[in-house]
């Protein structure tokens, strides 16, 4: 979600600017600001934004730049004329000394430099806003789109990643089931005068290695990862449910870990882990 878009144009002496910043957030979070003149349009800017964000921290900027010679603010002389006749006849009354720099005292006085015009907003000069307005909003949302292919990309690097390492534990699996028998035999054996019933053992052996059996788990997970690829190719607006998928991935994967009683087998749960922890913080930037 994150992204940025400028724009601009011109109106006459005005250079018309149109700035957009979005971030990550779980919904549209929306700061506006735009120029006075402009301040009737507000809700119209908001909801075009809206329409084009969606989700996400978004920081909106329309403001205006004036070029140098038509920004010259006239001084009002007949103003500084009525101040200085004031501020002399003042001085004579209270007798008191009259400034010895004129010029700065009256131009701090109130209004000296103050335009008296009101400003209103010509029809044609919103059409030219509100393009600009549009083409910031193109912008932030190729953006995404740019950012969205790429994180795809990622996504499937992390996920042939998980996949690797689920189909690498297979021959950790089958070996176990090996040494579990011969590691409670040598434990049987240690014991000295113990008799026990083989068929009783290896009732026990069975339903042992079915508390650890870990296929369930490998072909949930195997599910999950093709739901993820199929739910990215179905378009925008599915941020939340991948990550939901996400979540329930790394359920099968703890499960995995938990039941897994080789070193070698718990090293590949946690770099599994560590492959879909990065999916996870970049399911974030999804809409």
């Amino acid at each position: 979600m994150t992204g940025y878009g400028k724009a601009t144009a011109v109106y006459q002496d005005k250079k018309i600017t149109a700035e957009v910043k979005s971030l990550n957030s779980k919904a549209l979070d929306l700061s506006v600001r735009v120029a006075p003149i402009y301040r009737e349009k507000e809700m119209e800017v908001r909801s075009m934004i809206s329409q084009a964000m969606e989700r996400g921290k978004v920081e909106f900027n329309l403001w205006i730049e004036k070029e140098e010679t038509a920004a010259e603010t006239p001084l009002n002389a007949e103003l500084m004329k009525a101040y200085y006749l004031q501020i002399k006849k003042v001085c004579e009354e209270q007798q008191i000394p009259e400034p010895t720099d004129y010029w700065t005292a009256l131009m701090r006085m109130p209004d000296v430099m103050q335009r008296n015009e009101v400003q209103q907003l010509a029809e044609e000069e919103w059409i030219v806003a509100r393009d600009v307005v549009k083409a910031c909003l193109i912008q932030i949302q190729d953006f995404r789109r740019q950012e969205g292919e790429a994180l795809q990309r990622k996504f499937e690097e992390k996920l042939d990643n998980i996949a690797a390492l689920l189909q690498s534990i297979e021959p950790y699996e089958k070996s176990r089931t090996e040494k579990i028998r011969q590691r409670l035999e040598e434990g049987l054996q240690s014991i000295p005068n113990v008799e026990y019933d083989r068929g009783r053992l290896e009732q026990e052996m069975i339903f042992y290695i079915e508390k650890l059996d870990i296929n369930e788990e490998k072909q949930r997970l195997t599910n999950h990862l093709a739901y993820f690829r199929q739910t990215m190719e179905e378009g925008h607006g599915q941020g939340k449910k991948l990550g939901f998928i996400a979540q329930e991935m790394g359920r099968e994967i703890n499960t995995t870990g938990s039941k897994s009683n080789q070193a070698e087998m718990q090293n590949i749960v946690v770099k599994m882990k560590d492959e879909l922890e990065q999916i996870k913080e970049q399911v974030l930037n999804v809409l």
